[in-house]
């Protein structure tokens, strides 16, 4: 093989390797797994569509599952960071809230996720959430500081709610009403479509890091 011809292989073997897609992980619970939503309407492949129309490529990995909460989180993480995974987006908390665990465990979690990832090599986007105020204020600063706080604390990406695409924690829940399934929780197709768009430039500075 010649000179030429090699450095010629060798730049085509560069160019597919620039190609290969970035493979994004996103750990969660209903909301990331598309609970009540035709396959195709769930956050996931959403999500992924919406990269794919800004000119990124990408591959979504749907690691949802409903009803988990952050040990749910922690306990399937390792087998969630294959070798292939080069992003993931932590999505967990919400389920924690409507059992009533406390804030100290849901952190240790969430830390838990954030450090096996850190280990792993994976780039993670830390998604927050806020708690409710019927359970006092001492519960409720702590859960919603954990977030930012394991976000600094590991040097991640961080977007302070799910649903930034409906105005985030304050909005009045009227306001978003026909976003939402029946259930007033999770968000049917357009609503989905809406969080994407809030949550999508953040998940475009993820996969700037990886790149």
């Amino acid at each position: 093989m010649g000179k030429v011809t090699g450095a010629i292989v060798i730049s085509l073997c560069a160019g597919m390797a620039a190609a290969e897609p970035v493979t994004i992980a996103a750990l969660g619970d209903s909301l990331t797994q598309g609970y009540g939503l035709p396959i195709e309407q769930g956050f996931v492949p959403q999500l992924e569509a919406w990269l794919d129309a800004a000119g990124h490529e990408v591959d979504v990995i749907n690691a949802g599952v409903s009803g988990d909460t952050t040990q749910g989180g922690l306990s399937r993480v390792g087998w969630t960071l294959t070798s292939e995974v080069d992003a993931m987006i932590v999505t967990l908390g919400g389920n924690d809230l409507l059992r009533g665990i406390g804030p100290e465990v849901s952190r240790a979690n969430l830390e838990g996720i954030v450090q096996a990832a850190t280990d792993a090599g994976v780039e993670v986007l830390v998604v927050g959430m806020q708690a409710p105020g019927n359970y006092g204020p001492e519960y409720k600063q702590a859960f919603d500081a954990m977030y930012p706080e394991i976000a600094e604390a590991y040097g991640t990406l961080y977007l302070d709610s799910f649903f930034a695409g409906l105005g985030g924690a304050g909005t009045d829940p009227a306001e978003v009403r026909g976003f939402m399934q029946a259930d007033g929780i999770h968000p049917n197709a357009e609503g989905v479509a809406r969080i994407v768009e809030g949550i999508g430039p953040s998940v475009e500075a993820l996969i700037a890091q990886v790149e």
